[in-house]
């Protein structure tokens, strides 16, 4: 084999893992930590003392590592159906061994251990419990009718619940801003089964378009998204500077993304309106930054 053959196979495998641990959501979830725990969990904190919080800093890395761990083991119990749904993704990933796969998964969370014992034993525990709630979440909560979806909303919120504790802040706007959060992931979580409903009814996962229809499950999108607005409401009567105007278009660009679900009938279209929520909570992450402007 060449060299420039190694290369690229070396550079495939790289490619392979950063899309096995989902890199660009790990990026986005260490970016909106960093930016919530600044400007909203502890707004009297200058960056510098952010930056420097080698705690703080122990946290989101635990949070990171542990959240790559569990898109790995969700990557193991969902092989089969990814090969029907997504068969390039499925080839992309599978250059790294099942076998490897488990053995980055353990050393993603030992490492995560490790460092969070640098903070306490409290710590270790809840990552310790966020370990197995994912684990058991891929392996038997996934194939569960209905329950799954509010099972991975949750789990995707939950490092933010550890920086809240860390910061101690429980103010209602907090509650606020998650609950915004929390109804959009479940949302996009629900119009992801539309997009993975050959697999999944081949696979026999109990998901909404598996057990009642396409048009049911838009309802019930329909009633997560709409239910955003009461969140909204709250947010814009807050102090929030310039982030209001994330919260100002969010009713007319999520009306949009309503139309454009009815309006979707195949696999790609599903696609696309994952792909406009997926946008929207980047942009809500990065507009965290214009609350004091």
């Amino acid at each position: 084999m060449s060299l420039s053959d190694s290369n690229q196979r070396s550079l495939l495998k790289l490619l392979s893992l950063f899309s096995l641990v989902r890199g660009y959501n790990i990026i986005v979830l260490v970016l909106a930590q960093y930016l919530t725990a600044r400007y909203i969990l502890a707004p009297q904190t200058p960056w510098s003392g952010i930056l420097l919080d080698f705690k703080f800093f122990t946290l989101v890395s635990a949070s990171a590592l542990t959240t790559a761990a569990g898109y790995i083991i969700n990557n193991f119990y969902d092989a089969a159906k990814d090969q029907i749904n997504r068969p390039k993704k499925y080839i992309l990933e599978h250059l790294i061994s099942q076998q490897d796969q488990l053995v980055f998964y353990l050393i993603l969370n030992m490492a995560a251990f490790v460092i969070a014992s640098a903070i306490s034993i409290r710590v270790v525990l809840f990552f310790l419990f966020y370990m197995i709630t994912i684990w058991f979440y891929s392996s038997t909560v996934k194939r569960l009718f209905w329950l799954s979806n509010v099972f991975s909303a949750l789990l995707m919120i939950l490092p933010f619940w550890a920086i809240t504790l860390y910061f101690k802040n429980f103010d209602a706007i907090i509650f606020y801003h998650a609950t915004y959060l929390f109804l959009l992931i479940l949302a996009r979580d629900i119009i992801k089964d539309l997009e993975n409903f050959k697999g999944d009814w081949v696979q026999r996962y109990k998901t909404l378009p598996v057990v009642f229809n396409h048009q049911i499950t838009k309802a019930i999108i329909t009633l997560c998204i709409v239910c955003t607005f009461i969140p909204t409401y709250f947010l814009i009567q807050q102090a929030l500077g310039s982030m209001l105007y994330f919260f100002y278009c969010s009713v007319p660009f999520l009306s949009f993304v309503l139309v454009f679900l009815w309006r979707a009938q195949t696999e790609k279209a599903y696609l696309w309106t994952h792909n406009f929520i997926k946008l929207w909570i980047l942009i809500g992450v990065l507009s965290i930054a214009l609350i004091y402007r």
